[in-house]
């Protein structure tokens, strides 16, 4: 599809909407343990999220286990002898990126007082819409003068990290229906001993929790004329739910183009979304990020780099193939009736509006294991606008600072499992997949409420499902 033909469907999707027409009952209930199709593995240990697809050939399984080296193994201060993996930094968030993805899985917020990793905090100040429009078609966002588009809050000897990122939580209770009392912990970020100069005064902050690595390359097989079938940007079909589309820059191809990944789909494919974390996570240039956030002010022209650009192409081809081809584990105890009532629970309160079970991938060039597949990741990949209380107030693209992209629900009953710290949400506030139900807000507050009046077992059933996917 050319750049031109994507702004004329965004164009007609924004004028018209494209409603979903779907009710409850005609939300389908997996009738398979195959949620990733035929790329499906039965592993349910601490390394359920690590294995490749298993329709993947051999040749393509040595392939992955390059890309695998490279994600798993520390990057280091150049030079070094390790000339493949050295130019970290001089500032980053870590090392590695299995050091956010936690064995390709979620990340944890830190605990009060403790450095977080696989936490960070997005940055950005507020824009003109005609001052700064090409800075917006192209970044979605207008970066913080010096400190950029993330906070790094570690760096290489001799640098001073940009600022420490510390985060308390005030714990509060709600009560269901029934009189059951839940506490929630709600966040409260702070920057503090900022190293080079003082922070905006009007600063836009996001804080985000690596989301787990499994079954991407599925995601971006979806044709983008599938993900828009869902959107429905009026809600012309009344059913309270408007996902749509963001919109965001390709910088390979120099065009826009739909987003899927990232919290809020600001990234428009893995290899992108890839790149993107090893500039901002690890300070490490790509083809496509020729620079980093890192500003002349933090003295980065006088730290030895590791190459020009620092992640080759074959590398970055490496990663990318590897975060495409991590496999789905299957489902479990779907025969189980509590399973089942949750099941048709989770359709009767509107859940499957944004969590849509369903999705069938198109024919990718070079790649049959992602090919025609019929999957079920319990999601649209479209924003939604999620209430106040989930609001980060930081737009992206055409995100706004209550929109965020809904993110997969597969495999989701081994996250502790894989990472017993993991959080949930885009900030991994919430504990428990309960919790992060009754966060939910905005288009999601009818859902949410219809939760909290269900009897406990309703609510039980509604949990076992989520747990066996």
């Amino acid at each position: 599809m050319t750049a031109s033909h994507h702004l004329i469907l965004w164009a007609s999707i924004c004028l018209f909407g494209l409603p979903t027409g779907a009710t409850a009952d005609e939300y389908p209930l997996q009738d398979t343990p195959k949620s990733a199709g035929d790329g499906t593995v039965e592993q349910f240990d601490h390394n359920a999220y690590s294995l490749p697809l298993s329709n993947q050939s051999m040749t393509k399984r040595l392939d992955f286990s390059v890309g695998n080296s490279f994600f798993r193994n520390p990057w280091v201060e150049a030079p070094a002898s390790t000339e493949a993996r050295d130019g970290l930094g001089p500032l980053f968030n870590t090392n590695s990126c299995q050091g956010c993805h936690i064995k390709d899985g979620r990340g944890h917020p830190p605990a009060p007082g403790e450095t977080p990793v696989s936490l960070f905090l997005r940055l950005s100040v507020p824009a003109d819409p005609e001052k700064d429009a090409e800075l917006l078609e192209r970044q979605g966002v207008k970066p913080a003068p010096v400190y950029g588009t993330q906070l790094q809050n570690a760096a290489l000897p001799g640098i001073k990290p940009e600022a420490n990122m510390m985060v308390d939580y005030i714990e509060r209770n709600v009560s269901l229906g029934d009189g059951t009392a839940v506490s929630l912990r709600e966040p409260e970020y702070r920057i503090e001993n900022p190293n080079y100069g003082p922070l905006p005064d009007d600063l836009l902050t996001s804080p985000r929790v690596a989301p787990p690595m499994i079954g991407l390359g599925l995601l971006e097989a979806i044709s983008e004329e599938d993900l828009l079938t869902n959107a429905d940007p009026e809600d012309a079909n009344g059913d309270g739910i408007s996902g749509r589309a963001n919109v965001a820059w390709n910088r390979a191809t120099d065009t826009l183009q739909i987003g899927r990944f990232g919290w809020k789909a600001g990234e428009v494919s893995i290899k992108q979304q890839s790149l993107g974390a090893f500039a901002g996570d690890m300070g490490l240039t790509s083809s496509l990020n020729l620079t980093t956030d890192c500003d002349p002010k933090q003295r980065c022209d006088e730290i030895p780099h590791g190459g020009e650009p620092e992640v080759s192409d074959k590398i970055a081809n490496f990663i990318t193939f590897y975060a495409s081809s991590l496999a789905v584990p299957a489902r479990r105890n779907m025969d189980d009736p509590v399973v089942q009532t949750g099941a048709r629970k989770f359709n009767d309160l509107g859940c499957a509006g944004c969590h849509t079970p369903r999705h069938q991938t198109a024919e990718v060039e070079g790649r049959p294991e992602l090919s025609d597949q019929t999957i079920w990741p319990y999601t649209d990949m479209l924003l939604h606008d999620m209430g106040e209380e989930l609001a980060d107030g930081r737009p992206e693209f055409k995100a706004s600072g209550r929109e965020w992209r809904t993110p997969p629900l597969w495999g989701i009953g081994l996250a502790h499992t894989v990472n017993p710290r993991a959080g949930f949400l885009h900030d991994g506030r919430a504990r428990t997949l309960e919790e992060a139900i009754l966060w939910h807000g905005g288009e999601a507050e009818s859902a949410k409420q219809g939760y909290r009046s269900l009897k406990s077992d309703d609510r039980q059933a509604l949990l076992r499902f989520l747990e066996s996917l």
